[in-house]
């Protein structure tokens, strides 16, 4: 919360305590019902199968009441930096002149069609908030270092969207495929595909899928994963306008699109931020899947621990807790009506964040986006506004 705020006006305490299971709707739900509701049907059904894969990596943090209270005891650090409000103290700006290479595309790596890119590296050493978690979370190598693949025009940097994945789904050429990146590129924007930690190059040996690591380590180290994501993301700003970038901006889905926002709260250079289907609240996407909610529920029961109380643990990474640091005319949501995934809450609650945002639905779901045309040219115009460039 804002520096000076009472502990009462703290979103993690305002939200409802059943915010999981309110009900969703938006003003598309009557002009496209069958859409709406079918797409909602099929994302229930997939979110299952991934719950599932999110149980096993998050159900350790859960199993008992004494495994919840030592989470707990490890996160206070990150709690009081959550209460200071102060974005810059928990994220800062990364030291100068960290070096980040650019290597030839790996074997077998995507390599778009008809486009200029490297693939970007650097060593990306985090140090903990909470300096008791440094060497449990330094055991993972191949997370230190960091990756990008960069795609950029011959004669010069040009305004480039800076591209952040969901959980688990972090293939290039998923997300070029996805958000239809070759014809940003084509449109005049050079692109960066940012790697999240633990997942792609960075998985560690043992893992069972990409972004297991996320949560295999417990709640503590979920919360540093988070801010380390940042952190790599301000030293490729740090590149980009190195090389002359004119303007640099943001977008991602899901988790990307929730780690989008919170850059935005961190970093005021950027030129637009653009979060797709964004979660506003991990604890509260986590009690709804099934089965982690059931034995989240279960185990936070008997422990006395609040929903409140776990936001607050995992508050020093969300948007919610700190002052934008660019104007929110900058700032357009997309959310899908029948999103089940980061339901309809989640994207209204953040848009409220931004005051005088944007926000686009879309009939479809978090990975069905129909009339996804119609966002991507709204996309296109708002970043050539923001931008500076043709006619906007």
């Amino acid at each position: 919360m804002p520096t000076g705020a009472t502990a009462a006006e703290a979103w993690w305490q305002r939200l409802p305590e059943d915010f999981f299971r309110q009900a969703d709707g938006t003003e598309l739900d009557a002009e496209h019902r069958i859409k709406v509701s079918a797409s909602a049907a099929l994302d229930r059904a997939l979110r299952s199968v991934l719950g599932i894969a999110v149980t096993a990596a998050l159900g350790r943090s859960f199993l008992t009441p004494e495994r919840i209270h030592e989470q707990m005891r490890l996160m206070k650090p990150h709690e009081a930096l959550a209460d200071s409000g102060d974005s810059e103290a928990v994220f800062g700006r990364p030291r100068k002149g960290i070096h980040v290479e650019q290597l030839r595309p790996r074997v077998l790596s995507y390599r778009p069609f008809g486009v200029n890119y490297r693939l970007l590296r650097f060593d990306s050493g985090h140090q903990p908030l909470n300096p008791e978690l440094a060497q449990l979370y330094a055991r993972s190598f191949r997370n230190r270092s960091a990756y990008a693949q960069y795609w950029f025009h011959r004669g010069g940097p040009r305004p480039t969207l800076v591209m952040v994945h969901g959980f688990g789904v972090d293939a290039y050429w998923f997300n070029a495929q996805m958000f239809s990146l070759r014809w940003f590129y084509k449109q005049g924007y050079d692109v960066l595909l940012y790697t999240m930690p633990f997942h792609g190059y960075r998985v560690e040996k043992g893992d069972w899928f990409s972004g297991y690591g996320l949560f295999a380590n417990g709640l503590p180290c979920f919360n540093e994963a988070i801010v380390h994501a940042v952190r790599d993301l301000r030293v490729l700003l740090d590149f980009l306008e190195r090389r002359g970038a004119p303007k640099m901006g943001v977008s991602g889905l899901s988790l990307g699109g929730y780690t989008s926002a919170l850059l935005a709260t961190v970093d005021p250079r950027l030129a637009f931020c653009i979060p797709n289907s964004p979660v506003a609240s991990i604890v509260d996407i986590a009690r709804e899947w099934q089965p982690t909610g059931t034995l989240m529920g279960a185990t936070l029961e008997r422990a006395g621990v609040s929903l409140a109380d776990l936001r607050h643990a995992l508050a020093v990474h969300n948007p919610l807790s700190y002052a934008p640091k660019i104007d929110s005319d900058k700032v357009l949501v997309i959310g899908g009506a029948g999103d089940r995934f980061t339901p309809p809450r989640h994207v209204r609650l953040l848009h409220r964040h931004f005051p005088g945002s944007h926000l686009h639905w879309f009939p479809g779901n978090h990975l069905l986006h129909l009339h996804q045309g119609q966002y991507l040219r709204r996309m296109k115009v708002f970043m050539d506004r923001h931008c500076g460039v043709g006619g906007h």
